[in-house]
C-alpha cells in the first residue's frame, strides 16, 4: 500500500521534543538549546502544557513519568498520581447517598501530584533552576497564548455553570466574556501563583536542589495547600449529581504526600523490552498485550490488514479484562503481576483467540486474586456526563450539563537529548471544565478519585490514601537492551491501544515514527470503561474512515461490531527514538495541535 504522512519524521542529533501542543514542544526545545538536558526540557514542556492545554490538564492534576537516565543507566517511574484524602472512604460517600464518586466538583479531588512529580524529576536529574524551567509557562500565562478551538469551545459550553455556580472559574475564564478560538488568552492568577512559589523558594536560598525543595514546600505545605484546604472546607460546589458538596481534600493530605520513584514493570518482546508503570495505572495491560501477541506472526501482515486488526483487538480484550479483575494500587492490594505476564498464563489465554470476534468479557482465573468485573452495557443508565476522559477529543465532541458535567482529556510529551536521556510523560487532570478554580490560584483540582469503585472488595475500590487506578500510561522501550524509544498518547482507556498500535506498526511493518502515527487508527470498547458509568460495548471496534472497505467488511464478517469514524478522528500519539547517533520524532496531526521539533 502507499503510505501517507502529513509531515516529515523529525531527524536530528542534538535533541528532539514531541508533545500534544506546539508551544510546549517549543518550550522544551528552548531548554535543550540553553544547554539543558531532557529532564529540564520535559519539565518545561509539562509546565507549559498546564497553561496552553487547560482543558486537558492543569497544575492541580497528575502525571506519571517514565525516564531513562544516562548518568545512572537505569529506567525509573515517577508516580505523580496523588492519593485519595484521608476522609475519603466508601462509607463517607454512601452517607451522602452516592453510588459513585462524582466526576466533577470537589468530592473527587485527590492530592494534586503533578507539581511534585515534575519537581522530583528536575531535582534528581535536571541541571537547570526551576525559574528557568517555569519561564515559558509563566510567560504564556502572563503575556498570553492563542486559544485552540477546543479550549474556546469548552469555556463556551461551561459559561452557564461558571456564571451561576463556579464563579471563581468565571473570574479566570470569562473575565472578558467567552473567548473566541485564535484569540490571545491570559491567566495572570496562575502566573502570580508560580511567581510566588519561585519567590518563596528564592528567599530560602541554598543550592538549586534546595530551592526546588523549598518550592515544593510552598506548594504542599504553604500558601497553595492553604488555599486548597480553605476552598474544600468552606465552599459547597455543584457537581454531576445535581447537588452541591464540599471537598474532602485537606492541607494535611497534601503535606503527607510525596511523589514516589519506582522501578518499572517490563516485558521482553522479540528484540524489544517495553517498560511501563505499575498496576496502580493501566500500564501493565500493554505488557500483557505483547505477551499475548508474541505468539502470533505479525511480520507478514500490514497496518490495514484485517488479520492484524482482529488479532490486536482480540488480545486487547483479554488483557483489559484482566485489568478490570486484578489491577489496583499495590500498596493496598496484591496484584499477581508476575503471573499476568508469565508465558504459561498467556499461552493459555492466547488459546481463547479464534478467527471470530469474541463478545464476552473473559478475565483469567488466578486463585486467591482479583474480583469479578461488573459489566454495564451501554445505555443502561447512570448519572450521564461528567465521567471523565472521552474516547476522542474533537472540537464537536465536548458536551456539557448544567451540573458542570463536561469531559476532559489528557496531554503527552516525549523528549530525548544528545546524551541519550529520555522522558515520556502523560499529564492530565485539573481540567477547567471538571472542577472550579481554586480562588487566588488560577487553576482547578484533579477529579481523579472518580476512578475508584464504591463497591467493597475490588482491587480498585476506594480507600483513604490509596492511588486511583489511572488510565495514564507513558511508555519507554529498549531495543537489544539499549534505551530506544519513548511514546504515548491521551485517550483514557484507548491509550494502551493507540500507542501500542503505533509501536507494532513501527517494529513489524517498518513504518517510520510519523508514518506509524499517521496510519489509520483503531480501538475497541469491548471492556468496561474506567469512567462512570463504566459501560462496555461488547464486540465494538472503532476504525478511522481511511481503512479500506475490504478491511471493514472482513472485520464485520468475523463478528466485530465495527463503527467507522471520520478519516482523522482517532489517536493522538507522539513518539521519539534514538537510532545510534540519530534522533527521530513524530507527532499526531489530528486536531492540529501536536508537533515534534528537533535538530
Amino acid at each position: 500500500m502507499t503510505r501517507f504522512t502529513t509531515r516529515p519524521e523529525i531527524l536530528g542529533t542534538f535533541g528532539v521534543v514531541a508533545s500534544t501542543h506546539w508551544l510546549a514542544s517549543a518550550a522544551g526545545m528552548a531548554m535543550l538549546e540553553k544547554g539543558g538536558n531532557a529532564f529540564d526540557a520535559a519539565a518545561a514542556a509539562g509546565f507549559a502544557l498546564q497553561v496552553v492545554e487547560p482543558h486537558l490538564n492543569g497544575p492541580g492534576g497528575e502525571v506519571p513519568i517514565i525516564l531513562y537516565s544516562a548518568r545512572t543507566d537505569r529506567v525509573d517511574v515517577i508516580c505523580g498520581q496523588g492519593v485519595a484524602p484521608r476522609a475519603a472512604s466508601i462509607e463517607a460517600y454512601r452517607a451522602l447517598g452516592l453510588d459513585m464518586v462524582p466526576g466533577t466538583g470537589l468530592l473527587a479531588a485527590v492530592v494534586p501530584g503533578a507539581f511534585d512529580a515534575w519537581a522530583t524529576m528536575l531535582r534528581d536529574h535536571g541541571t537547570m533552576a526551576l525559574d528557568d524551567v517555569l519561564a515559558h509557562a509563566i510567560g504564556y500565562a502572563e503575556t498570553g497564548f492563542a486559544l485552540v478551538p477546543n479550549i474556546a469551545h469548552a469555556i463556551a459550553t461551561m459559561r452557564e455553570t461558571f456564571e451561576t455556580e463556579w464563579r471563581s472559574s468565571a473570574e479566570v475564564w470569562l473575565k472578558d466574556g467567552v473567548p473566541a478560538a485564535g484569540t490571545v488568552f491570559r491567566n495572570p492568577a496562575l502566573a502570580k501563583t508560580y511567581r510566588r512559589v519561585l519567590g518563596e523558594a528564592a528567599a530560602k536560598g541554598g543550592s538549586r536542589e534546595d530551592r526546588i525543595e523549598a518550592a515544593r514546600q510552598a506548594w504542599y505545605e504553604g500558601f497553595v495547600a492553604d488555599a486548597i484546604d480553605r476552598f474544600c472546607r468552606e465552599e459547597a460546589v455543584m457537581d454531576v449529581t445535581g447537588e452541591r458538596h464540599r471537598g474532602l481534600l485537606t492541607g494535611d493530605d497534601m503535606a503527607r504526600w510525596r511523589a514516589s520513584v519506582e522501578r518499572p514493570l517490563a516485558y521482553d518482546y522479540h528484540r524489544y523490552t517495553l517498560c511501563k508503570t505499575g498496576p496502580w495505572g493501566q500500564g501493565p495491560v500493554a505488557l500483557q498485550q505483547l505477551a499475548l501477541l508474541k505468539g502470533f506472526d505479525l511480520d507478514g501482515l500490514s497496518e490495514d490488514d484485517p488479520e492484524f486488526v482482529h488479532t490486536v483487538v482480540e488480545c486487547a480484550k483479554l488483557a483489559f479484562a484482566d485489568r478490570e479483575s486484578f489491577y489496583g494500587d499495590p500498596d493496598f492490594v496484591e496484584v499477581p503481576v508476575q503471573t499476568l505476564l508469565a508465558d504459561a498464563y498467556n499461552d493459555a489465554r492466547r488459546a481463547l483467540v479464534s478467527s471470530e470476534a469474541s463478545l464476552d468479557l473473559r478475565p483469567g482465573d488466578i486463585p486467591g486474586y482479583g474480583a469479578e468485573p461488573i459489566v454495564r452495557l451501554a445505555g443502561e443508565g447512570g448519572h450521564g456526563a461528567g465521567g471523565g476522559e472521552p474516547t476522542v477529543q474533537r472540537f464537536d465532541d465536548l458536551d456539557v450539563a448544567p451540573s458542570g458535567a463536561t469531559r476532559g482529556d489528557t496531554c503527552h510529551v516525549d523528549v530525548i537529548d544528545r546524551w541519550g536521556n529520555m522522558v515520556s510523560a502523560t499529564p492530565s487532570g485539573g481540567w477547567l471544565q471538571s472542577s472550579p478554580v481554586v480562588p487566588g490560584l488560577g487553576f482547578a483540582l484533579s477529579t481523579r478519585a472518580q476512578m475508584f469503585w464504591l463497591e467493597e472488595g475490588k482491587p480498585a475500590s476506594l480507600a483513604p490514601g490509596k492511588r486511583p487506578r489511572t488510565t495514564l500510561t507513558p511508555s519507554l522501550a529498549l531495543k537489544d537492551g539499549e534505551p530506544w524509544m519513548v511514546f504515548g498518547t491521551p485517550g483514557g482507556d484507548q491509550q494502551d491501544q493507540w500507542s501500542l498500535n503505533v509501536f507494532l506498526r513501527h517494529v513489524h511493518f517498518g513504518l517510520n515514527l510519523q508514518e506509524a502515527i499517521d496510519a489509520p487508527e483503531f480501538h475497541t470498547a469491548h471492556f468496561p470503561s474506567s469512567f462512570y458509568p463504566r459501560e462496555c460495548e461488547p464486540g465494538k471496534v472503532t476504525v478511522e474512515g481511511r481503512f479500506p472497505e475490504a478491511t471493514v467488511g472482513e472485520l464485520r464478517r468475523r463478528g466485530h461490531r465495527v463503527e467507522v469514524d471520520v478519516d482523522w478522528g482517532i489517536g493522538r500519539v507522539t513518539a521519539a527514538e534514538r537510532d545510534g547517533d540519530l534522533l527521530r520524532a513524530g507527532a499526531n496531526p489530528r486536531f492540529m495541535q501536536g508537533y515534534a521539533i528537533g535538530r
